[in-house]
């Protein structure tokens, strides 16, 4: 999963990020609004934005109300100091998911994004099943057919992407901005190791190949599986 984190904080941001790493969340940082919003605006896929509101040139509320008015409907946890009741309730009207204020234990950062991720992708349950595929995101165990299957911080991070968004084409750079953000170097065929690595793990078929375009996991027959 890709965060975009938006705080002007340096060492908050930091930190958070480093909290997140274990996670198997890919986290950017940006530091002032509007840049976020330019970025939001963007073709630059993220799967939630954690947003200050006290950010420089343009406030996170004006952020939130922007992205809203254009119909981004990315989910948005709002993390500040602001703690009045009258705060909260301009945050969430303004369209933030959920809020959270400072100061704030990791553990429930932690699990304020998963629940928001797990609504924003319709699962009742943080657990993914698909085609003998089982990934919990909060223990970051997979299991293929009843087996344990060990798989790289990278391969994990992507194989979820792709359960997340069954049918979905992702295309080689979509995926290199997904698993590695903003801020790594990475090598040319970074992604196809990935994919090659989780098919053999997994299944050969898992992963489909489209030339020239990208990758894809195809969802199952409106018949057949899970």
């Amino acid at each position: 999963m890709r965060i975009l984190l938006v705080e002007d904080d340096p060492s908050l941001a930091s930190g958070i990020r480093l909290a997140l790493k274990p996670e198997h969340y890919t986290v950017d940082i940006l530091d002032d609004g509007q840049a976020a919003l330019v970025t939001l605006r963007g073709d630059e896929p993220f799967d939630a934005v954690i947003l200050d509101l006290g950010l420089p040139r343009l406030d996170g509320i004006a952020v939130l109300e922007h992205l809203r008015r254009a119909g981004n409907r990315v989910p948005v946890l709002v993390l500040t100091a602001r703690d009045g009741i009258d705060d909260r309730i301009q945050g969430l009207d303004s369209g933030a998911d959920d809020y959270l204020t400072k100061p704030f234990e990791v553990a429930e950062l932690k699990a304020r994004l998963r629940a928001l991720l797990r609504r924003s992708q319709g699962h009742a349950s943080s657990v993914i099943h698909f085609r003998g595929i089982e990934l919990d995101p909060g223990t970051r165990r997979v299991s293929f057919r009843g087996e344990p299957v060990q798989l790289s911080r990278r391969e994990f991070t992507l194989l979820q992407e792709f359960l997340s968004h069954p049918g979905r084409v992702f295309t080689r750079d979509t995926l290199t901005r997904l698993v590695y953000g903003w801020d790594e170097d990475v090598e040319s065929n970074a992604i196809e190791v990935h994919v090659h690595h989780l098919r053999r793990k997994l299944a050969p078929e898992l992963i489909r190949t489209l030339r020239g375009i990208g990758y894809v996991m195809d969802k199952p027959p409106r018949d057949g599986g899970e």
